[in-house]
């Protein structure tokens, strides 16, 4: 197959590969699923799937816990996308591939992006298991998805990130979340680093101080590309474990998918919920 000229065509192939093979135009909603979070997917109606490695030009995931499949169904009636695991800057991938998928997601339609992780606790009060609803993030991988030449049809060359992550979502979320487990969702800022190294203990108390609750590897530039393409954006972290310093046990990836697991039924259940709910056009 001849390789598209442009990143642009590369999008539009893909995006027209998943029209066809999912039946995935007008897609109304695009959901991430991070690190072993996939199963949240389970319980989508009429549901069909394709692997990232048989879309042309689509950024294939390395990572355990990324199975790198993309699914598209139906959530009370609201059709949804589904994409089961990243790709990292730190697989090797520059920022603009990591935000490819949702660029895919948004020539297809989908107007909302919920975007998923498992993180580290730096605030000491957050429980293992704990969802939290992202408020606002810092950027501290030293990258972005909209550096080099900026093509207009993707969006503007200046974006603001005032509300990155949309308030009423973030409401909407906490309303479903007390309705469903008996309390709201606590929120807190999302540190990015560029990892695949876990946070030195110094590292933790910094990002305590800049104001960070959370800590973890992605999301950052999935979400500047959503913004970029003019979606609202729902943040959801699964606290997998406390951050270095906050804990005393060494940091193991497979316990970190472990506690993702063993919460994906609850952050399945709460994305649903969100989506059944979600207004006819979500503001941004």
């Amino acid at each position: 197959m001849k390789l598209a000229a442009t990143f642009y065509d590369r999008i539009r192939v893909a995006a027209a590969a998943v029209a066809e093979r999912l039946d995935g135009a007008g897609a109304e909603v695009a959901v991430i699923l991070g690190s072993g979070l996939a199963s949240a997917a389970d319980n989508l109606d009429d549901a069909r799937s394709v692997t990232y490695a048989s879309l042309p030009g689509f950024p294939e995931t390395t990572v355990a816990g990324h199975p790198g499949r993309m699914v598209m169904g139906t959530w009370s009636g609201r059709k949804a996308l589904i994409l089961c695991g990243r790709v990292h800057g730190y697989e090797g991938y520059p920022a603009t591939e990591v935000g490819f998928g949702v660029r895919v997601a948004a020539t297809l339609g989908a107007s909302t992006l919920i975007v998923t992780n498992v993180s580290g606790g730096v605030d000491p009060s957050l429980k293992v298991g704990e969802i939290v609803a992202i408020s606002d993030h810092l950027n501290l991988t030293g990258a972005s998805p909209l550096t080099g030449p900026n093509d207009e049809r993707l969006g503007p060359r200046f974006v603001d990130m005032t509300d990155t992550y949309t308030p009423a979502l973030r409401e909407l979320a906490s309303s479903v979340s007390k309705s469903l487990f008996g309390s709201p969702l606590r929120e807190a800022v999302y540190a990015g680093l560029p990892g695949p190294s876990y946070e030195t203990p110094a590292e933790v108390r910094m990002l305590r101080v800049l104001g960070a609750g959370l800590v973890g590897m992605s999301t950052i530039a999935e979400v500047i590309a959503a913004r970029h393409a003019g979606l609202s954006v729902l943040g959801l972290s699964l606290v997998a474990n406390l951050a270095a310093g906050v804990m005393t046990d060494r940091l193991r990836h497979e316990d970190v998918t472990r506690a993702a697991a063993a919460g994906a039924a609850n952050l399945g259940a709460l994305v649903q919920g969100v989506v059944a709910r979600l207004p006819a056009a979500a503001g941004s």
